[in-house]
């Protein structure tokens, strides 16, 4: 069975969700809301979606144009004031994509290089990031695993807490923190190892633990041998597929290579 690698790291980001229970999910980008979608569909039915704008839903929306005759399956309101009741109570699991994530776990939405005042580039900020880190899970999509990415030192600028002491707010704790899983186009990472050091959980096929590390601003905890990421199973796909017809998934990672590159 021929899958891609973007249909891979669908699967694989859907996981993230599983065992959340009914707790809003967001997916911030075409891959983390395919990974939430279907893991609605399958890992995970009590977990909640909105339509992005005002409605719950029972059935999660399709990406991009849909047929005139299309309606969409909704369930209850869910006003802006509703998302941040489940936000505050922790009942939420973001996926976004960071430009930049640390060895604590801290990413970076912001700006890069220079000063916050002067960057280099200045990209969508903090937004509600800082806030959300705080009050519920989250878990990343990096589309191209590098150092650029995941930086050697600290983030240029801090837009959501990590497993860094220095910068927990007043009256927190690590235990506060829960950064579920990354998932790259090299492999899946978690912040499970001791002291809250990034762990290698799987690779995908073809991709070498040596290639995720020389890919890394920082060491990676690495247990023994490796597991291989699961391959997709001919239902997941088959949903991947109704839930984006425009494939839209196969613009998100360069070139979209097969999922296994061995």
């Amino acid at each position: 069975m021929s899958y891609s690698l973007a249909e891979l790291c669908i699967c694989a980001a859907s996981r993230a969700f599983d065992g959340d229970g009914e707790v809003l999910a967001t997916g911030i980008g075409v891959i983390p809301r395919l990974a939430a979608s279907l893991a609605m569909k399958t890992g995970n039915t009590e977990l909640m979606m909105t339509d992005s704008e005002a409605f719950m839903l029972s059935e999660p929306n399709p990406l991009g144009q849909r047929p005139d005759d299309f309606a969409q399956a909704n369930e209850s309101w869910m006003g802006f004031s509703r998302i941040f009741d489940n936000v505050w109570s922790g009942r939420r699991h973001a996926m976004l994509g960071p430009t930049q994530v640390d060895r604590f776990g801290q990413s970076n939405t912001s700006a890069l290089g220079g000063s916050y005042a002067q960057p280099k580039v200045m990209m969508l900020g903090a937004r509600g990031f800082p806030g959300n880190s705080i009050s519920h899970p989250n878990s990343f999509f990096v589309p191209g695993h590098s150092t650029r990415v995941f930086v050697e030192g600290e983030c240029d600028f801090v837009s959501s807490i990590g497993y860094n002491p220095e910068r927990l707010p007043k009256g927190h704790s690590l235990d506060d923190v829960d950064i579920r899983l990354i998932v790259t186009d090299l492999c899946v990472m978690d912040f499970g190892g001791p002291e809250h050091q990034a762990r290698l959980v799987s690779l995908h096929p073809g991709i070498s633990a040596e290639q995720v590390q020389e890919n890394t601003g920082f060491p990676l905890h690495i247990e023994g041998e490796v597991p291989t990421t699961a391959a997709p199973t001919q239902e997941q796909l088959d949903i991947i597929a109704a839930l984006d017809p425009h494939n839209q998934r196969a613009a998100q990672i360069k070139d979209n290579p097969p999922g296994d590159r061995s």
